[in-house]
């Protein structure tokens, strides 16, 4: 069914409405301000976000709910900021730090929507149902590559298969692992596989991302026995109540790592990259990039197409190639 579009007036009262938001929350920030009476600037850590609501963990591991002003921008989990507290446990956040990573996808305007920020590694999570698809696999690891992360697959419910069953869903699998990107074979629910998982997530800031259903919430669980234990108090805490549960959500494991749980996460795209940035985002295109015979070559069909007579060869796989062709016509699409 196609969306009905706003009437003239029913966009005017939006916008008032959200101007009327706006001028709330400003002076909510401004009264926070005048609140802090000039205290401490600290460093913090974003543990969640929800609205122009923050909840931030200082250095000795407390939790406060704090505000920001609109002016800093998008300030998302797993940013690290400067703050003043304003009353207890409450405080206001004055100054974004620099990032050493962000992971950001576009929102419906074509812009930049930032995730998740200080992330070392990204971790895509399959399962047998839903099936994966190996193009929003492919699209995760571009982003990994162009930002700067390590990325592991994970391939989890091993306990829905038979293990002759379960041993072909991993092969299907077995080229990402000749490419560089590790395979993580877990069951959640039987908490199979865990321990090689954790030792990949010691002294790394994990995210977690994939397909809706293919268990990352469950894995998470595995991972942090008291999870919901911990959402409570983070509730509590940031008085934001039930929205904690269903926003990006920083955790600290007993091995030293950080995961964020990001449930929001359900599909992917990429942003505004070049063809030459979306080549570079496939690793195993290295050795071939400029070699083919036409400098121009889109590796479609042309003849001396390096990349053809790479994956031909066997050094590219087919489904990786294919891939790639289709999120250069996306790209060329979206100009």
């Amino acid at each position: 069914m196609a969306q009905r579009r706003l009437t003239r007036k029913q966009r005017q009262r939006i916008a008032r409405q959200q101007d009327e938001r706006r001028k709330r929350l400003s002076k909510q920030v401004e009264q926070a301000l005048l609140a802090s009476g000039g205290s401490d600037i600290l460093p913090g850590r974003v543990i969640s976000r929800h609205g122009q609501h923050l909840l931030v963990q200082d250095e000795e591991g407390k939790d406060h709910h704090c505000l920001f002003r609109q002016t800093l921008g998008e300030i998302v989990c797993g940013d690290r900021v400067l703050w003043q507290v304003a009353s207890d446990d409450q405080g206001v956040v004055i100054s974004l730090l620099p990032r050493s990573t962000v992971l950001s996808r576009p929102d419906y305007s074509g812009r930049n929507k930032p995730l998740a920020a200080n992330i070392t590694q990204l971790i895509v999570v399959l399962a047998p149902k839903p099936a994966p698809t190996g193009y929003l696999t492919d699209q995760y690891l571009v982003a990994a590559e162009l930002i700067g992360v390590k990325a592991l697959i994970t391939l989890n419910k091993a306990d829905l298969l038979e293990a002759e069953t379960w041993r072909e869903f991993q092969q299907q699998h077995a080229y990402y692992e000749e490419i560089g990107y590790p395979l993580a074979g877990v069951s959640a629910r039987r908490e199979h596989g865990l321990e090689s998982l954790m030792e990949r997530l010691c002294g790394e800031t994990s995210i977690l991302v994939g397909q809706s259903g293919v268990g990352k919430s469950s894995l998470i669980n595995a991972l942090i026995p008291h999870r919901e234990e911990t959402i409570g108090e983070l509730s509590k805490a940031s008085g934001l109540g039930r929205h904690t549960t269903s926003v990006a959500t920083l955790h600290f494991l007993a091995n030293g790592g950080e995961i964020i749980d990001s449930p929001g996460v359900r599909s992917f795209r990429l942003g505004k990259i070049s063809r030459r940035q979306l080549e570079a985002g496939f690793r195993e295109f290295a050795p071939f990039l400029g070699k083919c015979r036409f400098s121009n070559c889109t590796h479609r069909s042309e003849p001396g197409c390096a990349l053809i007579e790479a994956s031909d060869a066997g050094a590219i796989h087919p489904a990786r190639l294919k891939n790639f062709l289709h999120m250069a016509a996306q790209l060329e699409k979206a100009r």
